[in-house]
């Protein structure tokens, strides 16, 4: 029989290679189950869901949970998107059935029975394949095997989903080629940036697989401890406190309206009289009803006064009684309903969660956690050098990270604007504002959006992320 030439050989390695890699992903099937029936909806699901645990760290002491959605449009030419919903701890089931996903409930008085689930019309997998991940890992199904591994931090969350996601490609090697995109909102606006650079520099440094990175979008995003400061022109500028107010708090704090010098006399005067104008208002969406709520939010709780950046680390649950629980009329009825449904044994094990890795499911998880990245302006910065795209979004009606704060480090990356400020519109009305800039980042306001912007205004959100992914002007 006569020896094969180097280049025949090559090709039946390269062969055997991908034929084993196709094998792995076929098996992987037993541990990334199809998922085609959710208890509380009613028929078969109408799109294509995959959930399931992917190990890292070295022992793999690590268990990150996600579902998976295939695009509705064409999942084998649609752009991947890594989802990470804020918190951080907060689940990515709520990104999934609150923000973008292809999912609602039904909010509807509690009777006892299973929550019922409904087709969200404008979901992003309409135009996309989304992996909801739950991380860090203690957030939503996400489950250590050890104590020392429930505990994370910026850094560490970075890194664990970037092992993922090797790892989940590698399972997946059918969307390796798709474009990709990491997303997220709230603090989410820390780990993104940081995540999308070690995805670069992984692929400069030759690391398989390699991720067809192209961009990334985040929304509402904490990015540095500035934030703060802008809340209170943004009350002013929304009629929220008088002139008289923000004119004696800009003379007496001198722009710094968070850490204010305890012999500062004036300036605390002039900061209690503005918490005292606000207190009533629900800071995630300023013209919503303030209600109680059933998991934690990134806003001050019960007294607890915390800067931004550490607004959202271990969050404080606010314990209610039955009596001061949200009622129909909240948003926050919603993400009652949703403990409920993730607590019942059907759905876990149609979910196909592992037996006793998890007790009460909550929204938002309290967490060990270290916010160790204290600014991600740096990583805007260098994600810019390198020619990716950006989306940046803002709820305009969120007072949590407002707009003004968000334009504010954009502006401090001192790139030139290509398209000035303009209204951009669906179905012939103004779904916000949009300026777009030379180093190819998009910034763009929702009208009538809250802090989770997508959660807020659908519709819009939905036809801003598709002109945005399919490169069109918004």
């Amino acid at each position: 029989m006569p020896k094969s030439d180097p280049v025949s050989r090559l090709c039946i390695l390269l062969l055997v290679h991908i034929f084993l890699l196709l094998v792995t992903a076929a098996f992987s099937g037993v541990s990334h189950p199809s998922v085609k029936f959710l208890p509380g909806f009613q028929d078969s699901l109408p799109f294509q869901l995959e959930t399931g645990y992917v190990g890292v760290d070295e022992r793999e002491d690590v268990q990150l949970f996600y579902y998976f959605v295939k695009s509705e449009r064409n999942p084998q030419k649609d752009p991947l998107l890594l989802w990470l919903t804020g918190g951080p701890g907060c689940s990515a089931w709520s990104g999934l059935v609150f923000e973008i996903g292809p999912l609602n409930f039904k909010v509807e008085q509690y009777n006892g029975s299973l929550p019922t689930l409904l087709l969200n019309p404008h979901s992003w997998t309409k135009v996309s394949n989304i992996i909801f991940l739950d991380s860090p890992v203690g957030t939503g199904f996400s489950y250590p095997r050890t104590p020392k591994a429930s505990q994370s931090s910026d850094l560490t969350q970075t890194h664990h989903a970037l092992q993922f996601l090797r790892k989940w490609l590698i399972e997946h090697p059918e969307f390796i080629s798709n474009p990709f995109y990491v997303g997220g909102d709230s603090y989410s606006g820390i780990t993104v940036p940081v995540l999308s650079q070690r995805i670069s520099k992984g692929n400069e440094e030759g690391i398989k697989p390699l991720i067809n990175l192209q961009g990334y979008l985040l929304g509402n995003p904490i990015t540095n401890k500035l934030e703060d400061n802008f809340r209170i022109p943004y009350a002013h500028g929304m009629g929220l406190i008088s002139d008289e107010v923000f004119q004696s708090l800009q003379e007496n704090c001198g722009g710094e309206y968070m850490d204010v010098d305890p012999s500062n006399a004036a300036c605390l005067k002039d900061v209690e009289a503005y918490d005292n104008c606000i207190a009533g208002l629900n800071k995630a969406h300023i013209l919503e009803p303030s209600c109680p709520f059933v998991s934690p939010k990134p806003q001050k709780i019960v007294g607890v006064e915390r800067r931004s950046r550490s607004l959202s680390v271990n969050p404080q649950v606010l314990l209610v009684s039955e009596s001061q629980l949200p009622t129909l009329g909240c948003r926050e009825y919603g993400y009652l309903l949703c403990s409920y449904w993730a607590n019942d044994p059907s759905v876990r094990k149609a979910l196909g969660i592992v037996p006793g890795s998890k007790g009460e499911w909550k929204r938002c998880s309290h967490l060990t956690y270290e916010p160790d990245v204290h600014s991600s302006v740096e990583y805007h910065a260098i994600l810019s050098a390198r020619g990716y795209r950006s989306l940046i979004y803002s709820g305009d009606h969120d007072m949590l990270v407002p707009f003004m704060a968000t334009q504010a480090w954009i502006r401090s990356l001192n790139y030139s604007i290509v398209e000035d400020w303009r209204p951009w519109v669906v179905h012939g009305q103004v779904g916000g504002y949009t300026r777009t800039y030379s180093n190819r980042m998009t910034f763009a306001t929702v009208k009538g959006g809250g802090h989770t912007a997508p959660e807020y205004r659908r519709e819009e959100s939905l036809a801003m992320f598709q002109r945005w992914l399919d490169s069109e002007p918004l």
